[in-house]
């Protein structure tokens, strides 16, 4: 059976290193999950979750 209220995906690669980044970006980074170099997490597509991305497009690439 279908389900009608499926939530939509987001996969995410964190793909450059947090080094010598501000503070908030690191958070940012860990907040959304991430804990190694080139890991790729699904998340929710909340405007919660693409804001975070916004914040840090220079470390997180969207991937299809």
């Amino acid at each position: 059976m279908a389900d009608n209220n499926a939530i939509a995906k987001i996969k995410l690669q964190y793909f450059r290193s947090k080094i010598c980044t501000p503070v908030k970006h690191k958070l940012v980074i860990k907040g959304l999950g991430f804990t190694r170099l080139n890991q790729i997490v699904e998340r929710e597509d909340t405007p919660s979750i693409r804001g975070m991305v916004a914040k840090v497009p220079h470390l997180v690439r969207v991937v299809d």
